[in-house]
């Protein structure tokens, strides 16, 4: 992986240390703290008697270092490269995030070196001015704990007014459409931030809680064929959900854990597997299965 402070901390938690000895602090106790904050629970227990046995020849035993100037990390080219295919995604601007200094840099990709198969093609506007304002309104509001007054559309076309607790923004890969979770107004718990036409910081007198909702989540168990590569291409799919992986004689079962809200996307996304994948449960999904199919063939769709 191109970046993870998972692969980086020791080399950070280190970095800081060298910089704690040359500005003067060589209290052990302060240099624990730094392994604490920047390092693992356990790395206590190797970053330090490796520094001062010697092992890593960066500290003496009188918490001396022949290193005579601070470290400085910077950025590989491959970093550079994909921090500039980072910057051409469009959702970035939502964030008002900045990359400069990569003027000059090929991206490492670009969107013509890659196609996603299976998504809607009417995702939100990312580029639209108007859009990014609302969602940079809303992104502030969640930080700073502000209230929000919104105009939006609904699905049946009316414009709708309501005064919420932003909660949080989810992203559905499958839609390519970001939504506002929300709390504090009966009527709208979740709302596509692309229907709302305008949106403000609310400070009126009106008293607005959080309340946000306990998320509900349901397993799915899928029976899953070795043909096609079915197992790979799944786990692949279903990769940043919690799920385990049983193996059969022939077959694999394979139990997936996702929120409640995500169902309606569950049942697209198992269908699109076609013949090689059958829901075993639950039975309630099972059912939404069948009904999705039923209502295809109703269509002529199968």
């Amino acid at each position: 992986m191109i970046f993870n402070e998972i692969y980086s901390a020791y080399y950070n938690a280190v970095a800081k240390i060298i910089s704690a000895i040359i500005s003067g602090e060589t209290d052990e106790k302060k240099l624990n703290a730094i392994v604490s904050e920047y390092a693992f629970g356990e790395s206590m227990f190797s970053i330090i008697p490796s520094l001062k046995e010697g092992k890593w020849q960066l500290m003496k035993p009188d918490y001396t270092t022949p290193v005579r100037h601070i470290p400085e990390m910077p950025l590989t080219l491959i970093q550079k490269q994909w921090l500039k295919a980072i910057s051409l995604d469009p959702r970035i601007k939502l964030f008002g995030v900045e990359l400069e200094g990569l003027s000059d840099v090929e991206p490492l990709f670009t969107g013509d070196d890659y196609f996603i198969y299976d998504k809607y093609g009417d995702g939100d506007p990312y580029e639209d001015e108007k859009y990014i304002e609302i969602f940079r309104t809303i992104l502030s509001a969640i930080k700073n704990r502000q209230n929000l007054k919104i105009e939006m559309v609904n699905r049946k076309g009316n414009t709708v007014y309501s005064r919420c607790v932003p909660e949080r923004i989810e992203y559905s890969e499958k839609d390519d459409k970001f939504r506002l979770v929300t709390s504090g107004c009966h009527f709208i718990k979740t709302v596509n931030i692309a229907r709302i036409t305008k949106c403000r910081i609310y400070s009126g007198e009106t008293v607005l809680e959080s309340s946000p909702a306990v998320t509900e989540y349901e397993t799915i168990t899928l029976k899953v064929s070795e043909e096609r590569n079915t197992l790979e291409r799944s786990l692949m799919h279903f990769a940043h959900f919690e799920k385990r992986a049983e193996r059969h004689d022939g077959y694999y079962l394979l139990h997936i854990r996702f929120q409640k809200d995500d169902e309606p996307e569950m049942v697209i996304r198992v269908l699109s597997f076609g013949p090689t994948v059958e829901v075993l449960g639950s039975e309630n999904f099972r059912q939404l299965i069948i009904n999705k199919l039923k209502s295809q063939k109703s269509c002529e769709l199968l």
